[in-house]
């Protein structure tokens, strides 16, 4: 119906300097995009199972299709953004939905370079998901449904990214959580599997809370609008509270925690690796969690007023995403479950995005995400095929050696890691280099020139750097070194594994290479920061941004203190657990007389980190346990004893009132005294007036004579007065 509707939509609605009429066929038709997936759903959904291959063909069509037209889309967008004098306009289509209270409200696309970029970044991995999952699910008793909710999946995703209204980025939303959560449930067969599933829908549900009162105080604030440019718009315009900014951006925080795993309310996304390899890959690299930094980047004039981004050195915003940066990343140290290890991995990655956003580097932060895509995508789809080799995702137990065995996943589960370390000339260091430089922190050879001075989030992001290598470079150790402890004989995957893999690596290698910053003399000038001409937008919706200027000296540092991360990994397992091994001729995992085995701050740091700073236990063990137990309880004896025992009371006492009433007013007042009194009142009367009742005319006359002598007397009397 949506789509039916953008169809008999033949006007743009116009807002000036912000919006654009028309801009060629992809953009203005971009609503094509999520309708072919979300058709191919439906189609899968009730015919998959008679379909030549259970629906994954139609799947795959349909997603490559959508694909296509994003090319189109970003090629159109380029041509538009070069043919701009005067600000870029973005390409707005919208129809009339719903009327309430005399307000109209609008349902349609929103077409500028953010928006064409997730487009392409959505559709080219779900692309390869797709065609990965035809090995890795085959086989499976639900492997139709599998692919008909990766396709629905992928279109509420798409329409998230295209909303041009918050009313409709609520329902992208809302429908994106329920995909992941049917999709996370995939085997819930298993009660593990099931328990991930509503872990990840209710704690999601607790940051949606946020999300609705932020939209809400926002529509009210800006002149009763869900309009995204019209709210910008007035935003930067300076017509709306700073206090409503304030309220709204913390509130829409919390959406952003439970959804793009921030701390505290990350927990959920490591369990959501109970779903399938590829939906972790999809949720991790180009869906889910990137939809509460999509929703910051849409709506970045609200954070960046609301929490005086500019000119300061902190902010709630950057905060959050610098403590998720680095403590998310410490987790990944303690887990033998490949898939869990780049779970924390993408929420530290989150992290670093949503501190780039809240330093004021906008455009580092999308190409972050851009770069994270491609290179998280290809690691969760080598510890796929990892575990298709070897039916396990512990390292520990199960890997080691796998190099051999399979040197294409080897390959390029190494070049994805290289990426993720933030090593040149990767894809990873140009991005993340960039958002170290917008945190304006680093004083040396004349600063960044960003838009504060946010030392802290610099020196958070350093050690997060260190960190991520130090935990891969343990990941490569365990799962390609060594010798392996499984059992049976692992080997190589099939091409429809091994080429998307290669795909995304490629990309992860030479990906950086779309942004390359200014005065580098090794690549062309008119090449360099392509990424943020095209993608960052410049119009009246969106704040003035000032942009970092490249630092060299950061970039080396932030190298060296990657490096150092690695090497200290490296010398641990690579030395000396690699010459233990070879000494015991058995292959260990690690040292026993280690430091955490020497008890101290050492293990009590290991022993927080197992227990993944005791959050699940703060969860479950005390909020939920509290809640089934003494507030149950205690809400049960308020219940019985007070509710109830004012409802009992308040009814005994109308019971005796009504008593009362019917024994002293209906049975005493009314039946005795009323009504038999003026019965018998009535008979005496008659009694009595019975007597004069003779049958004798002429006393009837004589009667009748007094009476009317008697009322010609009163008469007379009156006038008299």
């Amino acid at each position: 119906m949506f789509a039916a509707a953008l169809v008999a939509a033949d006007e743009t609605v116009a807002y000036g300097p912000s919006s654009t009429d028309s801009a060629g066929f992809f953009l203005d038709y971009a609503w094509l995009v999520p309708l072919l997936p979300a058709l191919s759903f439906l189609v899968i959904l009730l015919f998959g199972k008679r379909m030549r291959g259970g629906g994954a063909g139609l799947g795959i069509a349909a997603v490559s299709g959508s694909f296509v037209l994003s090319i189109g889309a970003l090629i159109t967008w380029f041509d538009h953004r070069d043919e701009a004098h005067e600000g870029v306009a973005a390409v707005h289509r919208s129809v009339g939905w719903l009327t309430s209270g005399g307000v109209t409200f609008d349902a349609g696309i929103l077409l500028d370079g953010l928006s064409v970029m997730m487009l392409l970044v959505v559709t080219a991995v779900s692309l390869l998901v797709h065609i990965y999952s035809t090995d890795y699910v085959a086989g499976d008793s639900r492997y139709t449904h599998f692919f008909a909710f990766l396709s629905l999946f992928t279109a509420t995703m798409l329409f998230f990214v295209l909303s041009d209204n918050t009313l409709q980025m609520i329902v992208g939303w809302e429908l994106v959580g329920v995909c992941s959560f049917v999709l996370i449930g995939h085997w819930w067969e298993e009660k593990p599997n099931s328990d991930a599933a509503l872990k990840a829908f209710l704690t999601n549900r607790v940051g949606d809370v946020g999300l609705l009162v932020g939209v809400s105080i926002l529509f009210f604030a800006a002149g009763n609008t869900f309009d995204t440019l019209t709210l910008s718009e007035r935003v930067n315009a300076g017509e709306v509270s700073h206090t409503a900014l304030l309220a709204a951006s913390l509130c829409l925080l919390a959406a952003v925690m439970s959804k793009s795993g921030q701390f505290i309310l990350h927990t959920w996304l490591p369990d959501a690796m109970a779903g399938p390899t590829p939906v972790s890959a999809l949720i991790h690299a180009a869906t889910m969690v990137v939809a509460g930094i999509y929703m910051v980047a849409r709506l970045y004039p609200v954070f960046w007023e609301g929490m005086s981004i500019a000119g300061s050195s902190i902010n709630m915003l950057a905060l959050v995403g610098a403590v998720t940066l680095l403590f998310g990343g410490l987790l990944a140290f303690t887990q033998n479950d490949i898939k869990k290890v780049l779970a924390y991995s993408t929420v530290s990655q989150l992290g670093y995005m949503v501190m780039a956003l809240g330093v004021g580097a906008w455009t580092a932060a999308m190409f972050h995400l851009f770069t994270h895509a491609f290179f998280k995508a290809c690691l969760f789809l080598g510890s796929g095929s990892v575990s298709h080799a070897v039916h396990s995702f512990d390292m520990k137990a199960d890997m080691g050696g796998l190099r051999k065995a399979m040197p294409h996943t080897y390959r390029t589960f190494l070049v994805a890691s290289l990426a993720l370390m933030g090593l040149p000339p990767l894809a990873g260091f140009w991005s993340k280099d960039e958002i170290l430089a917008g945190t304006g922190g680093w004083g040396f050879f004349g600063g960044t020139q960003a838009n504060g001075a946010y030392t802290l989030m610099l020196v958070m992001g350093m050690l997060g750097s260190a960190v991520t290598a130090a935990y891969m470079t343990r990941v490569i150790y365990l799962t390609f070194f060594g010798e392996y402890r499984g059992h049976g004989q692992p080997h190589e995957s099939g091409p429809r594994i091994i080429v998307p893999l290669y795909l995304l690596a490629t990309v992860a290698l030479l990906g950086g290479l779309v942004n390359m910053p200014k005065g580098f003399q090794l690549w062309p000038k008119a090449w360099q920061e392509r990424f943020g001409h095209y993608f960052e937008p410049e119009a009246a919706y969106f704040p003035y941004i000032a942009h970092a200027r490249p630092s060299w000296s950061l970039g080396i540092a932030a190298t060296v203190v990657a490096l150092a991360g690695a090497g200290a990994a490296w010398r641990y397992y690579f030395k000396a657990v690699a010459s233990r091994s070879a000494a015991s001729a058995q292959s260990l995992t690690e040292i026993d007389d280690g430091p955490v085995s020497r008890g101290g701050l050492p293990r009590a740091a290991h022993t927080t980190l197992v227990n993944k700073y005791y959050l699940d236990h703060l969860y479950n063990g005390v909020i939920v346990k509290a809640v089934k137990g003494p507030i149950a309880k205690a809400a049960y004896w308020i219940n019985q004893r007070v509710i109830d025992a004012v409802v009992n009371t308040a009814g005994r006492r109308s019971v005796t009132a009504g008593r009362a009433v019917y024994d002293h007013v209906d049975q005493t007042l009314i039946d005795r005294i009323i009504v038999d009194g003026s019965g018998r009142a009535s008979d005496a009367t008659g009694e009595n007036l019975r007597t004069i009742q003779t049958g004798k005319v002429q006393q009837y006359a004589a009667i009748l004579f007094a009476a009317a002598t008697i009322l010609a007397g009163v008469f007379m009397l009156i006038l008299s007065l």
